[in-house]
C-alpha cells in the first residue's frame, strides 16, 4: 500500500474558500482508477500551527500514484491548489 498525505494552508481559509477547495478535492475520488481510497478533513481546532485542510489518498503502490499524479482529472486540482494554498506540506510513504 502506498499513502500519499498533503496538508493545505490557504491564502483564504473562510469557509467558503475551504468548501470550494474541499470539493475540488473530493472530486478526485473518480476517474481515477488506481486511487483506492481518499479522505479530505477540514481542521476543527483552527489553532496558530494549523493547517485547513488534509487529504489522505492510498494507492496499491507507488506506480498507482504516479498514473494519479498525471492523471487529467488530477492536473486542474493540482493548478486550483498552486492559486489558492498558501502552503503546502506532504508525506509519501509504503506500508
Amino acid at each position: 500500500m502506498f499513502t500519499h498525505i498533503v496538508l493545505f494552508k490557504l491564502k483564504d481559509n473562510r469557509p467558503a474558500s475551504v468548501a470550494d477547495t474541499r470539493a475540488r478535492l473530493e472530486s478526485l475520488a473518480t476517474g481515477i482508477p488506481t486511487l483506492r481510497g481518499l479522505e479530505v478533513g477540514v481542521d476543527v481546532t483552527h489553532s496558530g500551527r494549523s493547517y485547513d485542510l488534509a487529504l489522505i489518498t492510498r494507492f496499491d503502490d507507488a506506480a498507482g500514484f504516479q498514473v494519479y499524479r498525471e492523471h487529467p482529472v488530477h492536473l486542474p486540482v493540482l493548478a486550483h491548489i498552486g492559486e489558492a494554498a498558501e502552503s503546502v506540506v506532504a508525506v509519501d510513504y509504503e506500508s
